[in-house]
């Protein structure tokens, strides 16, 4: 029988609300921030919150089109060769 667990009732040690962290920036940088963290009211830990959140939002699609593009490259080198030539003669009739 083991013995009683140091840690409290209801304690999960995989998360954390907050993690804290340590950067380096170049000074104006930094004066900026503060500048601005001041101006707006917010501490300097939600202004950072802020910029990181907007970075990862405007960078969510990077590499998606070199992705699809991919895939369709692959499904396009499957295509029969016959049924292509069929395509390409079907579409020469149509009005665009």
């Amino acid at each position: 029988m083991s013995g009683p667990s140091p840690l409290k009732a209801g304690y999960d040690s995989g998360y954390t609300p907050v993690v804290k962290t340590a950067i380096s920036i170049p000074d104006p940088l930094f004066k900026a921030a503060e500048a601005l963290a001041n101006r707006l009211g917010i501490s300097r830990s939600r202004l950072y919150s802020l910029a990181i959140e907007r970075f990862l939002a405007d960078h969510r699609f990077d590499g998606v089109t070199e992705r699809l593009d991919e895939v369709y490259c692959e499904v396009a080198a499957g295509v029969d060769p016959l049924l292509e030539r069929i395509q390409a003669i079907t579409l020469e009739d149509e009005d665009w």
